[in-house]
């Protein structure tokens, strides 16, 4: 075969995640190319999380609507996920669930029962009842008894039932694996990755996986054989990409307050301290205002300086960006974009913040919005992203969003590369008696030198209010018209020097031309395979806003987001004057899937759309 999906699912905290990085670490052992979707709600404990991993014979970056292969762990992942088994797909499930009815699943939202009750016709169908419709419908469902399994094994390697069962992740790769007829080889040296330095947790789970392999299991219609060799792969997630870019980046100093989903940055950057290179301290301070003042104290040390929020962080953070911008101060803002307003859906992803990354804050400074496509552009877009606020002096928001922070997926070794960027200009230290330095003073780029706080020979005053080039407090007409106009130069300075393979790439044109940002870039690279005649245009810089006018004109457009009312469609028409005829959306907190956007894209080329589209697929 040349792809397939496997999905586990079952209650938060019980080793899900887990159980999805050991398949996907297995199956690229033997040579597949991976990518890991995660999905789970916001309650620490308990409620729904499923996982899926999609392995291809090449790269991917996009996830289907159907599965081929469901591990349910829990009685809910069958009520929420067998309608999304593909004909001929597989159900592995213990069979002690079947005789619970849907109202009697604790974690099952009342809306997602009554829809089941409705389709089978009863007022509180049981699973053995749901399973067997799914059944007649050709999806093969597969008894597994986890837990009897785990005991079973856990008695004839001597070990406890209650210990025993803390492998059941592991059991429930192992049976999938064993099912598809996969060698036990690269799940052992996958659980000598996961188990790293823990030894007898790693000795147990080996045996325990050799145990199942031991058993008898029946064929399946499909097979999943090793893939062929690939060393020099590095299998990361975007929040952990973005973090191993601004070590490369030559990060000094990040701060963070815990907010989903950016925390993982942070925290994978606390961990990371020690590699060869990292010279970084990581903060966690009280509040997300004193997170971006304390990274703006250290930019202005002479820091390579970040904080990494999400959208109720940002908010907090305005007015401190726009001190940032009157004192001209280098900072990088890592925003992961997630549902919204308010808390929203702390754990699902969206693309709603991209026009309050451009305007947010009162008064006009300049600032650079960057929105990284995939993980490799995380990486890459870090470093960037830290080097423009140096050459800029100004504040980067570096835009990613939840779906590519959890997202799991392979990436060359080689692809991972320390970029060569430069053009900061900074004051050294000068000998002498220390001398008014004009900080501010008007340069024709908009960019003058700047002295770290501490630099020997120099000073000059440093305010939040308007000022003149030696920084003292002003409100003279004149100079703060030379004081604007000095600042926002920066912005067409940055429009003239930045390459324009960093502001947009045209992958394919057509007559029907897609423009997205962000984290749709996977599943439209991916789609553009099944639409003869589509074009797309991905941005990355969105501000200041590229110059793709010419690109525009004469053709059909359409913009794909994740957000409601089409953000990128009224940036894109109101910096370019030209119509998007088409807005695809998505904002049900769920990412984008290949197959809704090709029956999307399909249905504008063919004249069967309106200007409107709404995607819903997901559970």
């Amino acid at each position: 075969m040349e792809e397939l999906t496997w999905r586990v699912g079952g209650p938060q905290g019980g080793g899900i995640e887990t159980a999805a990085t050991l398949f996907a670490r297995a199956v690229a052992k033997g040579g597949w190319w991976v990518a890991t979707k995660r999905e789970y709600h916001s309650n620490i404990m308990g409620r729904h999380s499923y996982l899926d991993v999609r392995l291809a014979r090449k790269p991917v970056g996009a996830f289907r609507d159907q599965v081929d292969f469901l591990v349910a762990l829990d009685g809910e992942t069958l009520a929420r996920h067998l309608g999304e088994v593909r004909e001929g797909g597989v159900v592995l499930y213990d069979p002690r669930v079947l005789d619970l009815t849907v109202h009697k699943l604790p974690m099952l939202d009342h809306r997602v029962a009554e829809d089941l009750a409705r389709r089978f016709g009863q007022a509180d169908p049981s699973l053995r009842e749901i399973l067997s419709a799914y059944a007649e419908a050709g999806v093969q469902p597969l008894p597994y008894p986890f837990e009897a399994v785990a005991d079973r094994i856990g008695a004839e390697l001597g070990v406890p039932s209650l210990q025993a069962r803390r492998t059941l992740n592991t059991i429930a790769v192992a049976a999938s694996l064993h099912l598809l007829g996969f060698p036990l080889e690269p799940l052992l040296e996958a659980l000598a990755l996961q188990f790293k330095g823990k030894v007898k947790v790693l000795e147990l789970n080996q045996k325990v996986a050799e145990a199942v392999y031991r058993e008898e299991v029946p064929s399946l219609p499909f097979r999943l054989s090793p893939n062929g060799h690939e060393p020099g792969r590095v299998y990361l997630t975007g929040a952990q990409a973005a973090a191993l870019g601004k070590l490369a980046g030559g990060l000094r100093f990040q701060t963070y307050y815990p907010i989903s989903p950016a925390t993982d940055e942070s925290v994978f950057l606390e961990a990371h301290t020690h590699l060869p290179g990292a010279d970084v301290i990581v903060v966690q301070t009280e509040d997300e205002i004193a997170a971006v003042n304390m990274a703006l104290g250290a930019a202005l040390a002479g820091a390579k300086a970040a904080t990494a929020t999400s959208g109720p962080g940002f908010s907090l953070m305005t007015e401190g960006l726009g001190f940032a911008g009157m004192i001209e101060a280098p900072l990088v803002v890592t925003l992961y974009q997630r549902g919204g307003p308010s808390t929203g859906m702390p754990t699902r992803t969206e693309q709603g913040d991209l026009m309050f990354a451009i305007r947010g804050g009162h008064g006009e400074y300049p600032r650079l919005v960057l929105a990284s496509g995939d993980l490799l552009d995380a990486f890459l877009d870090a470093q960037k992203a830290l080097a423009w606020a140096w050459r800029y002096q100004t504040v980067v928001v570096h835009l990613l969003d939840k779906f590519l922070a959890s997202t799991g997926q392979l990436l060359p070794e080689e692809a991972l590369r320390v970029l060569s960027l430069d053009g900061e200009k900074r004051l050294p230290p000068k000998a002498g008696k220390p001398t008014p330095f004009p900080r501010y003073a008007p340069e024709a780029d908009g960019i003058s030198p700047f002295p770290p706080l501490g630099t020997q020979g120099v000073f000059y005053w440093m305010t939040s209010d308007e000022h003149d080039p030696l920084g003292h407090i002003t409100e003279d007409p004149v100079l703060r018209e030379a004081q604007m106009e000095k600042r926002m130069q920066k912005l067409k300075t940055a429009q003239k020097e930045i390459p324009k393979e960093d502001q947009y790439t045209l992958y394919r044109d057509g007559e029907v031309l897609v423009l997205g940002f962000g984290s749709v870039k996977g599943t439209l690279l991916e789609a553009l395979d099944h639409l003869p005649g589509v074009g797309y245009l991905h941005l990355r810089l969105l501000w200041p806003f590229p110059e793709i006018a010419p690109l525009l004109k004469g053709k059909r457009l359409v913009t794909v987001e994740h957000n409601y009312s089409g953000q990128l469609a009224d940036l894109v028409q109101q910096e370019t004057l030209q119509r998007v005829h088409h807005r695809v959306v998505k904002y049900n907190g769920r990412p984008i899937t290949l197959d809704e956007a090709v029956e999307a894209l399909k249905a504008i080329r063919e004249g069967r759309a309106g200007e409107r589209i709404v995607l819903r697929k997901g559970v």
